[in-house]
């Protein structure tokens, strides 16, 4: 029996009039660079990145029809397994030649700290160029596609990102004033879904993992990026400077939730819990 793979040609059925409509997506469906950008930035300004699946101890499923359901229909997010393969179902059924990569996040990591491949991106190739595409790395997510060229600042419609080099492998990075940080490190080596499928378990019913542990959500919109961790909203602004507020009740944090990242919260005794848990445990 064949083991089940990420195939080049899709086998799923995804529905992509409505992806398109959940995303706010009305244009072209060629595999153009124009309509790459296009859907990475609806993609990613329309659906959140959360985690409030493995925080209220639900599963995170990863085939086809759950990412649709959860995803497309029930008006959720999710983290960077399920926006990318989501998004890598649909790229697959409008003709684009799409390969999955996983990375080890830098961001925030220590120096000489050596993590897991446990972040999923993937590689777009057109006829005229390599890009990288992520829809799920949360807070500084990008955006619009980043060619595949090293050691050259490329414009976003956030931040400006760049490609460097170490040893066999890609650091992506990203410039926040006047510094370039470090997101993650990766190889072009094809990942299938049963790479993911493990990474994602870890992640997301590890007690120490922080998707367990804790409450992460993000949202690029125009002009800002909306980032919440625990009970701490973050606005940051395009034009500079950033806002922070403290949200000290289960109601505020479902507006929050509902508002600022449009997630449809389900109806849930384990989400009031889960963050009323989280509010307790915040100074």
């Amino acid at each position: 029996m064949d083991s089940p793979t990420l195939q080049r040609t899709p086998t799923t059925t995804i529905d992509l009039d409505a992806y398109f409509k959940r995303i706010g997506y009305g244009g072209a469906g060629k595999p153009t660079l124009d309509t790459l950008a296009a859907i990475q930035l609806r993609h990613t300004e329309a659906i959140a990145f959360e985690n409030l699946n493995p925080l209220m101890g639900w599963p995170v499923r990863l085939d086809a029809e759950s990412l649709q359901q959860k995803l497309v229909r029930d008006g959720r997010g999710g983290y960077c397994f399920e926006q990318n393969l989501l998004l890598k179902h649909a790229l697959d059924r409008l003709g684009f030649r799409v390969t999955g990569l996983a990375a080890r996040v830098l961001w925030n990591m220590p120096e000489g700290t050596v993590p897991p491949r446990s972040h999923m991106l993937l590689l777009v190739d057109l006829d005229e160029a390599r890009y990288v595409v992520d829809a799920g790395f949360g807070g500084v997510t990008l955006t619009g596609p980043l060619r595949l060229e090293l050691d050259i600042e490329q414009a976003t419609p956030h931040e400006p990102f760049r490609l460097v080099k170490t040893d066999e492998e890609f650091i992506e990075q990203v410039k926040i004033g006047d510094n370039w940080i470090s997101l993650y490190r990766f190889s072009l080596v094809e990942q299938l879904l049963p790479d993911y499928e493990m990474a994602n378990w870890y992640v997301s019913t590890h007690p120490n993992s922080r998707f367990v542990a804790g409450l992460l959500a993000a949202r690029p919109a125009p002009d800002r990026r909306y980032g919440l961790l625990n009970n701490q909203l973050t606005v940051h602004h395009r034009a500079g400077g950033k806002d922070r507020r403290l949200i000290t009740s289960v109601t505020e944090m479902r507006e929050t939730l509902e508002g600022e990242f449009r997630i449809v919260l389900p109806n849930a005794p384990e989400l009031d819990e889960a963050l009323a848990r989280l509010i307790a445990n915040e100074p």
